[in-house]
């Protein structure tokens, strides 16, 4: 194959040919603004360098890292396997447990400091909480590492978001070339029509406490630009209150390219004009996920608006055919609603970086393997 691979940054993004296809154009309309006025605008806890390779037409955004240890886990593997990891322990309900993993987190994010375990090229990462790939083959993808390998020696190469269930043959040839599966979270799965009667109750459920609350579903054409702040205080309410301050932090700016360009499917529910929960989702290659997703949180439990958000994200991905990625969290009222847990794992290239990076990477894949994710299957996290 006599793939070539082309990279543009600021500087030569003008000469860039975006394809007239439905990703081409999502591409130049989600990441132009990012490389032309910088990632924090835009997602306020990200700095990182991005830019676009090209092979065979196919755009591809890249992040470059080299320190940045303070950043959202979506561009910092040390964010991702010690800031985030540790912040988590405490879902286990055992202190002893947690005790002894959080002293050895703490020792193992000292030598990886040392180790530069920041230094990173990410391939395919659109700063989301899930990457789904483009049309690419295991043979463009390696094309794509041979050449960043030439262009960044001395850095890891990291592909996010791959499992067995969504990209395999990604997953073999990279492996094949020489890459770590490194286990990063356990991830749930909704197959189109593939949900039993006791799922289907449950989300017949879930649908009816929109009405019954008083609740209607608003569409992306029914949601404003008024609606922008609030968009961003509910999502900040679950995903950066609730749950983790190194989650994506998405700004206002974030919200306008997705409600202007499409860049998200934005829906939402609505009770006497106040949006109370909201949603976006995009989709590629017969898959969608909602790296949008919130609702606020001071309403009470009772009301259900995570039980009833989460079922029109079911709804709109069986309506379209598509395989619904539900993302991390919540197992077992995911499972309930028939998605099937799986484990995501990100492709780590480290050969030619630092003895002290590369043991890092294994002790860290050793860990995960035997440790950390028997664990989170155990408890249905």
């Amino acid at each position: 194959m006599n793939s070539r691979v082309a990279q543009y940054d600021r500087d030569s993004l003008a000469r860039l040919k975006w394809p007239d296809t439905p990703y081409g154009r999502y591409a130049r309309e989600y990441l132009t603004p990012l490389m032309e006025r910088g990632s924090q605008p835009f997602i306020a806890n990200v700095s990182t360098t991005v830019k676009v390779l090209t092979i065979d037409g196919v755009p591809v955004p890249i992040t470059i890292n080299d320190t940045e240890y303070d950043n959202s886990y979506v561009c910092s593997p040390y964010t991702h396997y010690v800031s985030y990891a540790s912040e988590e322990l405490a879902l286990l309900n055992n202190r002893l447990i947690e005790g002894g993993l959080s002293l050895l987190l703490r020792g193992v994010g000292r030598l990886l400091r040392r180790g530069q375990f920041n230094r990173v090229v990410q391939v395919n990462n659109w700063l989301l909480s899930t990457n789904l790939y483009p049309p690419l083959s295991g043979e463009q993808l390696t094309v794509i590492m041979d050449f960043l390998r030439r262009t960044y020696p001395g850095y890891t190469l990291i592909c996010r978001s791959l499992s067995r269930e969504t990209s395999g043959e990604l997953m073999d040839r990279l492996i094949s070339y020489g890459c770590k599966p490194v286990p990063s979270r356990q991830i749930y799965l909704l197959k189109p029509n593939s949900s039993g009667s006791k799922a289907r109750w449950l989300l017949k459920r879930d649908m009816g406490l929109i009405a019954k609350h008083g609740y209607t579903e608003v569409s992306p054409d029914a949601i404003t630009p008024e609606d922008i702040p609030r968009i961003v205080e509910l999502y900040k309410l679950l995903y950066i209150d609730k749950y983790s301050a190194h989650n994506p932090q998405f700004t206002e700016a974030f919200i306008a390219l997705a409600l202007t360009q499409g860049t998200l499917q934005v829906y939402g529910l609505r009770k006497e004009g106040r949006l109370d929960a909201v949603l976006g989702f995009y989709e590629r290659e017969g898959a969608m996920t909602a790296p949008l997703f919130g609702y606020d949180t001071g309403l009470p439990q009772s009301v259900g608006l995570y039980r009833m958000l989460s079922a029109v994200l079911i709804g709109l991905a069986g309506s379209r055919g598509l395989l619904l990625h539900e993302s991390s969290g919540v197992g077992q009222f995911k499972r309930n609603r028939g998605a099937a847990g799986a484990t995501e794992f990100s492709a780590v290239y480290d050969r030619g970086t630092s003895l002290l990076n590369r043991c890092g990477w294994s002790f860290l894949e050793l860990l995960l393997r035997r440790i950390g994710m028997p664990l989170i299957q155990k408890l249905k996290l």
